[in-house]
């Protein structure tokens, strides 16, 4: 494995020029800080989620969010509808298996969305992940639990069963699909203090998923930016809440140079 350099920048710089649509369907707790990062990376987030216009809003937007962690029957009804038709206009859909392993009913939703819907990234903590590529695995709530299997043989199984990019959160974060792998380690402690952290980084994979056909690598764009942002923030932090208004703080002013001098990222 080697270091190299993703132009995250150019990808940032492609954002903030064609403010791409971001469709969401996603988690209460944590829907107004998606809406944010991806309003500071320069792109328009929306937020619909009835069944009656989701198939429309996601035929007009570039990337579409499905977020299962404030999950009921009906929003996985309209997460499948928005799923065609984000399919039939062929932008990229990303699902955040929160909480998957921990519940029977995310399970079955995550299962349903997958087999109804092509679905492009599919994105989770090691226990989510692991769940959804058949192991025998328990989730702490939203938080992931033991997972004994190699996370990287994880990711390129799922990868390759599901024909989708798989990223797998943590203290260093792996992107897998059929024919990339990379490896992540930007990033700070502090991103596990605060609730949204996990949905955030979704967010922001998607809008570069917007605007970079390579799917992997623009996974591995946002996660690294988002991992860099979060280091930029704890450097003047005083505690979580002081730490989350620097975040967007440090996204909005990113920089060439920055994300070039801070960037951790294998291949």
């Amino acid at each position: 494995m080697k270091k190299i350099k993703i132009d995250i920048y150019g990808l940032l710089k492609k954002t903030r020029t064609t403010k791409p649509v971001v469709h969401h369907l996603t988690n209460w707790v944590t829907i107004y800080d998606c809406a944010n990062i991806v309003k500071v990376l320069g792109a328009s987030p929306v937020m619909a989620h009835a069944k009656e216009e989701v198939a429309q809003m996601s035929s007009i937007a570039s990337a579409l969010v499905l977020n299962i962690g404030t999950l009921t029957p009906d929003l996985v009804d309209a997460m499948k509808i928005a799923a065609r038709s984000a399919n039939q206009k062929g932008i990229p859909v990303v699902l955040d298996a929160c909480g998957a392993g921990a519940t029977d009913l995310r399970d079955r939703a995550c299962f349903e969305i997958l087999e109804k819907a092509r679905i492009d990234i599919i994105k989770g903590n090691a226990s989510e992940i692991a769940r959804l590529a058949g192991e025998d695995v328990r989730t702490k709530g939203v938080d992931s639990g033991k997972v004994d299997k190699d996370r990287a043989e994880i990711a390129r199984n799922l990868a390759s069963s599901r024909k989708a990019v798989v990223v797998i959160t943590g203290q260093e974060d792996i992107v897998a699909s059929g024919s990339n792998f990379y490896f992540v380690a930007n990033g700070h402690p502090m991103l596990a203090g605060i609730v949204g952290s996990g949905c955030m980084a979704t967010s922001l994979i998607a809008t570069f998923a917007a605007v970079e056909p390579d799917l992997a690598s623009a996974a591995a764009a946002g996660l690294a930016c988002f991992g860099i942002a979060a280091e930029c923030a704890a450097q003047k932090a005083s505690g979580p809440g002081s730490f989350k208004e620097r975040l967007f703080d440090c996204i909005y002013k990113l920089d060439q140079k920055t994300l070039n001098r801070m960037q951790k990222v294998w291949q």
